[in-house]
């Protein structure tokens, strides 16, 4: 449960205003830091505040915020001026369309705005940070922190430093996270997908072949997850659950390592996934589920559940 600080802490600038900025305003806020929003388009910055104050609100009545709904909402300024949004900032979080030559023009502007010692991050869930900090006069305070969606119940952020990065901006970066609430893990080198999605994406290629191959449906395969290696998941992680399904990591590896070798083999090369007949079939069996009208109702849903989970997770005594 996060309470006010006593003061502002100082001022983080939140460029874009989209989903993900508008999931870091209230995260800032709710940890006491003022926040400067910006958009490019200032037609977007009034309806990114309701929204803003709309997450504080349903983080206070979900137990995930003791301080003042108002008080939170008021740290929270939009400005369609990014020099004013950059001023006294001392960390910028860019939340940009997904598009590399985008984060080159605005990466460029963030460079001849920030102050001195400005911490600039990006949102980005795939670029690597040397695509597009390279040459910078600040590349050095230039990094990857990039959340999960939703951010406001998913704490999970991943710090990806380009080769230039220092080290101590790193470790500021992940000390600030800290504050936020946030569970930040750092990449020691670039790598594409980070390491979030590449975990994803290996998970929902086997999950695709197993569906593709006739071995079970797409439900089967969501129930197997959602009642089976996610609830393990949702507090350990693989490696302390092989630790405690046998007698240690090494007793693990001796029992079941030539099984866990053989069966990835098996597994094969990835296999295609835009326009194939098993995406109709998924997209098929989804939308009996869910019909394209109920998208917003499941996904609140999802919020809602998360969030329990995070509180439960929050609340639960650590080993």
């Amino acid at each position: 449960v996060f309470k006010m600080a006593e003061s502002v802490k100082g001022k983080a600038a939140i460029v874009g205003s989209g989903l993900i900025g508008r999931c870091w305003a209230a995260m800032f806020a709710r940890a006491g830091y003022s926040v400067s929003l910006y958009d490019i388009d200032p037609a977007a910055l009034a309806p990114a505040i309701a929204v803003v104050a709309t997450h504080l609100e349903t983080l206070h009545k979900g137990g995930l915020m003791d301080s003042p709904v108002a008080e939170a909402v008021a740290r929270v300024q939009a400005t369609a001026s990014l020099a004013e949004a950059l001023d006294g900032a001392f960390y910028v979080q860019e939340c940009v369309v997904e598009k590399l030559e985008v984060k080159k023009a605005v990466f460029a502007q963030l460079d001849s705005l920030a102050g001195p010692d400005t911490i600039l991050a990006s949102s980005t869930s795939v670029l690597p940070p040397s695509q597009f900090t390279e040459g910078l006069k600040n590349c050095s305070r230039c990094l990857v922190a990039h959340p999960v969606n939703p951010p406001l119940y998913i704490p999970l952020v991943e710090l990806v430093p380009a080769p230039w990065t220092l080290p101590d901006v790193v470790e500021r970066t992940a000390a600030l996270m800290r504050t936020l609430g946030q569970a930040p893990i750092t990449l020691r080198k670039e790598v594409t997908g980070f390491v979030l999605n590449r975990l994803q994406f290996a998970l929902l290629m086997e999950c695709w072949r197993l569906v593709e191959d006739g071995v079970c449906s797409p439900s089967d395969i969501d129930t197997a997850v959602s009642q089976g290696l996610g609830l393990r998941y949702s507090f350990m992680g693989p490696f302390e659950t092989i630790d405690l399904n046998a007698n240690g990591v090494v007793d693990y590896c001796e029992r079941y390592g030539e099984n866990v070798t053989k069966i990835c083999q098996e597994m094969g090369a990835p296999r295609p996934l835009r326009g194939s007949a098993t995406a109709a079939r998924i997209e098929e069996e989804q939308r009996r589920a869910v019909p394209v009208g109920r998208f917003n109702e499941r996904r609140q849903w999802r919020d809602e559940r998360l969030a329990a989970l995070a509180l439960h997770k929050k609340q639960a005594k650590k080993f």
